[in-house]
């Protein structure tokens, strides 16, 4: 099994919605485009077929990766807690810089919302500051090897 990936209620039905279209009316959708354009004639030199077929071939890598993602994922409700976990959205500062600030909604990048970057909790900064609270300054190792520190300034749940 791989990696658990924790999404909440809402992007797990979504996800599961794409899930059941595509392996059901877009399969059907794609075998007629592939049907319309071999009728066509000369396959080597078919613009429609190759076209169909690559759509058929991006159409199937996505229904693989939801389909792994929904067999190995958890679904984590939200907390009322004063913490930063999955599901949050906080307001950071990098240390020395409480001008410049930037929101993260802490999750999957399945959870993205309008208006939000998303942040891994497995990442070097969401690692660090899972479990950090408002007020709290957490310091993180940049995969460049940089040692960066932020400031928790918001929190919502």
């Amino acid at each position: 099994m791989g990696d658990v990936h924790e999404l909440s209620q809402a992007a797990h039905d979504r996800l599961q919605g794409e899930f059941d279209h595509l392996t059901t009316v877009g399969r059907v959708d794609i075998a007629r485009k592939i049907e319309a354009a071999r009728e066509l004639g000369d396959l080597s030199e078919n613009g429609d077929y190759h076209a169909a077929k690559d759509e058929q071939g991006k159409m199937e890598t996505r229904i693989a990766h939801l389909g792994a993602l929904l067999r190995n994922s958890r679904i984590v409700a939200a907390s009322d807690s004063e913490t930063v976990s999955v599901g949050s959205v906080v307001t950071i500062a990098y240390e020395g810089d409480t001008e410049d600030q930037e929101r993260y909604l802490v999750g999957s990048i399945e959870e993205r919302r309008e208006g939000l970057e998303v942040i891994s909790p497995t990442s070097p900064m969401g690692s660090a500051i899972i479990g950090a609270s408002v007020g709290d300054t957490v310091s993180y190792q940049s995969p460049t090897g940089h040692s960066l520190s932020v400031q928790i300034l918001d929190l919502e749940q």
